[in-house]
């Protein structure tokens, strides 16, 4: 159940990464550090240094203003093109190799994989749909609501994996049954 478990949570986190780099990046650094939880192991035990932390928070404060200025927002999205994918990889690595012991190269994979669908997903449709149908004022209450729903998943999975498990299995039956109804509505 412990494989289980950790599994899900890396899940979550990655896919967390995937909405905002610094956010997950910066939970297990803070769970890590100030709690008995669980202990980042080498070469992922950096994160854990205080300084580190500070620096993350300084990204996360980095990001999130930028994620709201009309056009930076964009700008911000094609750096962040190579950035969440890496950060994915190492939260994934990080917490699997925990919780799991993992593969590192199969974890740094998953992890790349998961992030960088969930940020192609977000930079590539959904942002350029809410831009188009609001004319961009709708791209400040979504870039909070992604804010908010990193943070949420990133504490949950650490705290509460099996939350993940559940929403990942909901997200899927939803995704097909939306795949599955537009397909028939099609033929």
């Amino acid at each position: 159940m412990e494989l289980l478990l950790g599994i899900f949570s890396a899940f979550g986190l990655s896919a967390s990464a995937g909405l905002n780099a610094y956010i997950p990046l910066f939970t297990i650094a803070v769970i890590a550090h100030y709690t008995d939880w669980f202990k980042l192991t080498a070469p992922y035990d950096v994160l854990g240094n205080p300084w580190i932390i500070i620096l993350l928070g300084v990204l996360i404060i980095i990001e999130f203003l930028a994620d709201k200025v009309p056009a930076v927002n964009h700008i911000n999205d094609a750096i962040q093109t190579f950035i969440r994918p890496v950060a994915g990889a190492i939260v994934f690595a990080a917490s699997a190799k925990i919780l799991t012991g993992i593969s590192p190269i199969l974890s740094l994979a998953c992890g790349l994989f998961i992030a960088g669908g969930v940020h192609v997903a977000k930079a590539a449709v959904l942002r350029p749909a809410v831009t188009a149908t609001t004319g961009g004022a709708g791209n400040i209450p979504v870039s909070i609501a992604e804010d908010v729903v990193s943070t949420a998943a990133s504490i949950l999975a650490v705290i509460v994996p099996v939350v993940i498990a559940g929403s990942l299995v909901l997200f899927a039956v939803l995704l097909f049954w939306r795949l599955r109804r537009r397909a028939r509505a099609s033929a």
